[in-house]
């Protein structure tokens, strides 16, 4: 009976979320049947939460990939996010800890772009401090 590593899986998924049942069968040694169910128990646990898409930023036109760290006062921490949240250049998220209370990363067509937004973003009620940093590359 061949075991089929869930993290292996998961890699394999990483890579192409697109990859059908029955080459991962292949990779794996095992049936479609077996892989399809290992999925979906992985997805109905939780472990894969959803499936998405890898984007070239600069193929639509976005010069600029941009981290912009975030910090607020304690007491306006959660309105600064809702805000955040709602503006279309944040493409992703996060809450953090060192050096940024909040990340974001944004994409800009121009450096103009970058800095409106960074303006923008000191004139929401309790941010204390915008610190963006432009991506050079991707290197994982």
């Amino acid at each position: 009976m061949v075991r089929i590593s869930n993290l292996e899986l998961i890699e394999c998924l990483e890579k192409n979320a697109r990859e059908s049942f029955t080459n991962l069968a292949k990779k794996f040694g095992v049936s479609e049947t077996a892989i399809r169910k290992r999925i979906r128990k992985l997805e109905s646990l939780g472990v894969i939460k959803r499936y998405t898409v890898e984007v070239d930023a600069k193929k639509l036109g976005f010069e600029i990939d941009s981290l912009i760290g975030v910090d607020t006062t304690p007491e306006d921490y959660l309105n600064v996010i809702k805000r955040l949240k709602q503006m279309e250049e944040v493409k992703k998220l996060y809450s953090s800890t060192g050096d940024h209370m909040l990340l974001a990363e944004c994409w800009f067509k121009n450096s103009e772009e970058l800095a409106t937004f960074v303006e923008k973003i000191k004139n929401i009620e309790g941010v204390t401090k915008v610190c963006p940093a432009i991506v050079l590359e991707r290197l994982k």
